[in-house]
């Protein structure tokens, strides 16, 4: 009788397992072999397309950030500027962290921030020199987080009550809030201008006070409670829990008593209340003015910080510092350079590239396929 030899599914040369958690000095050093690798490849980048020395081009980026006075660090303009963008980035980042933990996409934020810029640029119109304005800044900060929260609201109840794609829906009204800033902007200037230029720029009616020179420090220390809030929000409250079993599971949620419908409105509720706030800060804060795209991508941006920060607030500064670092760096950079601006978008693209594959292997594992020894 003939032997009928039956043939064993080859195992794979690799296979990918997920990892214990890896210990903090391990992770530690993950990162930064990985921040290495990229300044190394970032150099020979450099080398190879522009012929410049890379030590130069990275000093261009670290004076484009903090300046070159640093004796007077403390004051420094350039230094402050880019701490109140990193502080604005942060803002945005804490606000879709809610949404995010709980497995709501919220790709809205710029669409949110943007109404919240709408509504102070509207109050500082329409109650510009009626009040106080004191009471005009509180009139304003309250109204820009109610139409943030109304503005998010929308989409996170149809996502509860009909299962909606929140991740389209949320896209779409970034649209939308940019097509009726562009449409109240035409209202109130018919020159066919795209923005409202410097609203009361006489008056400074609805303006935050400047604090040691700088009108944005306000925006700054905002920002520092609001990280505080957040942190102990999502990690001790009563909430917090309840949104984090929500993003595990629906199901667990309903089973041990919790109404999975009013945390997903509430959460996404307090994202795009934040966002308002934003919106407030961005408006009365810094700019003064409005435009459709005064908040500059910031929304987008925000998600890669907090997903990269693992929705930890504490985290996500100095996360926000880096990608601050590098986008304004490079631009400063290559503009002294007199290189093409896109060096510096690559330049950023490496460094965040390399971030995301620490993240890779610090929770999985790459197996290669052992030789069998043959008896």
């Amino acid at each position: 009788m003939a032997e009928i030899k039956v043939k064993s599914a080859k195992e794979p040369l690799i296979h990918i397992t997920k990892r214990d958690d890896m210990s903090f000095s391990k992770s530690a050093l993950v990162h930064l072999i990985g921040i290495v690798v990229a300044v190394i490849l970032s150099a020979l980048l450099i080398v190879a397309v522009t012929g410049q020395n890379p030590l130069e081009l990275f000093k261009a980026m670290y004076e484009g950030v903090i300046g070159t006075s640093a004796a007077n660090i403390g004051i420094n303009k350039k230094y402050t500027e880019s701490i109140h963008i990193a502080a604005i980035l942060l803002c945005i980042s804490l606000a879709v962290t809610p949404a995010f933990k709980m497995k709501f996409w919220n790709i809205g934020a710029e669409g949110q921030v943007l109404m919240g810029c709408l509504t102070s640029a509207f109050c500082m119109l329409e109650f510009g020199g009626r009040m106080d304005n004191t009471a005009l800044l509180i009139l304003t900060v309250l109204l820009s987080i109610l139409v943030g929260a109304v503005w998010a609201v929308i989409p996170a109840i149809c996502k509860a009550y009909w299962n909606t794609n929140e991740t389209l829906f949320t896209l779409m009204m970034n649209y939308v809030a940019m097509t009726l800033v562009s449409y109240f902007i035409m209202v109130k200037d018919r020159s066919g201008r795209s923005d409202l230029g410097i609203l009361n720029e006489r008056t400074g009616y609805g303006y935050l006070p400047e604090l040691f020179g700088r009108s944005y420090i306000f925006n700054i220390l905002i920002v520092v409670g609001m990280v505080v809030f957040m942190f102990i929000y999502l990690k001790y409250s009563k909430q917090g829990y309840e949104i984090s079993v929500v993003g595990e599971s629906e199901n667990t949620a309903r089973y041990i008593g919790i109404n999975v419908k009013k945390v997903i409105i509430r959460t996404v509720a307090i994202s795009g209340a934040i966002c308002g706030l934003v919106g407030f800060m961005i408006v009365a804060g810094d700019k003064h003015s409005l435009k459709p795209d005064i908040v500059g991508g910031q929304g987008f941006t925000a998600i890669m910080v907090s997903w990269m920060s693992k929705f930890n607030p504490i985290v996500m500064i100095p996360v926000s510092m880096l990608i601050v670092f590098l986008s304004v760096g490079s631009k400063f950079a290559t503009s002294a350079f007199k290189v093409d601006n896109s060096i510096g978008d690559i330049l950023t693209a490496i460094v965040i590239f390399s971030i995301i594959a620490c993240e890779f292997f610090t929770r999985y594992k790459i197996n290669f396929r052992k030789a069998k020894k043959e008896g």
